[in-house]
């Protein structure tokens, strides 16, 4: 399994960016994904290479074309090497929150990524489209590019071969694939040194009790989550009610 990602941006130069180093670096070097980056305003008809105009109705700011943004879009997809349906993300802040489930449908397909910039994209565009509007929380970027390279890392690290030990994505925050874990924020990490600044490790992550481990880290990981996530809490619990087992 490989993820092709295209990102559609007027920014070229920020991709790969952060997704050059570690772990999403590696990978795409060693070919477990793929990312080209297309300038939009390659797209535009005027020598200026203008990308945006004024609102219809009024108002600040100015809109991205819709015909230099479509003909971004379907270049973009004539790249594409998959023949599999693409996912078609724009990044807005009125868009579906990203989540950990909906990360996991996406890293299944390819991808093409538009970065908005702006006051945001011709409606149009989005509609004629079909595309996933997304929103990464309840703030405002500067554009979409920041999102893009939010979404890609969160995908590449679910591909295989790209995380060393796999397993220990179940037990991540949002993780979906153990039931004890899913929905639930991640536990507390420690290491060495034990004893540091006169704070010690918890005395059962050093008793060699796996079972004992694990029933602390699970603990941990519902004691935060009722106190940090109260709705996603409300969600666990209900789910694990409706399972039979009591949290």
């Amino acid at each position: 399994m490989t993820l092709e990602a295209i990102v559609l941006t007027i920014f070229p130069e920020m991709f790969p960016g952060p997704l050059g180093y570690s772990l999403a670096g590696r990978a795409l070097e060693n070919g477990l994904w793929h990312l080209k980056a297309i300038n939009i305003r390659d797209f535009a008809a005027d020598k200026h290479n203008t990308v945006d105009d004024k609102p219809y109705g009024g108002g600040t700011g100015m809109v991205m074309k819709p015909d230099v943004v479509d003909a971004s879009i379907i270049h973009a997809r004539k790249q594409l090497q998959s023949k599999a349906d693409p996912s078609l993300v724009y990044f807005t802040p009125r868009g579906t929150p990203l989540t950990q489930p909906l990360v996991h449908e996406l890293a299944a397909r390819p991808l093409i990524l538009l970065c908005g910039r702006f006051e945001g994209i011709d409606q149009r565009v989005i509609d004629h489209h079909g595309m996933l509007e997304i929103s990464l929380g309840d703030y405002v970027l500067s554009g979409g590019e920041i999102a893009a390279l939010a979404l890609l890392d969160a995908c590449v690290r679910l591909l295989p071969g790209v995380i060393g030990k796999e397993e220990a994505l179940g037990q991540e925050s949002f993780a979906t694939a153990h039931a004890e874990y899913a929905g639930l924020l991640e536990y507390p990490h420690y290491t060495r040194p034990p004893l540091w600044k006169g704070l010690s490790v918890p005395e059962v992550l050093v008793s060699g009790h796996h079972r004992k481990v694990e029933e602390w880290r699970l603990s941990e990981a519902q004691n935060i989550t009722r106190e940090r996530r109260p709705d996603l809490w409300q969600r666990y619990a209900a789910r694990r009610c409706k399972e039979g087992t009591t949290t």
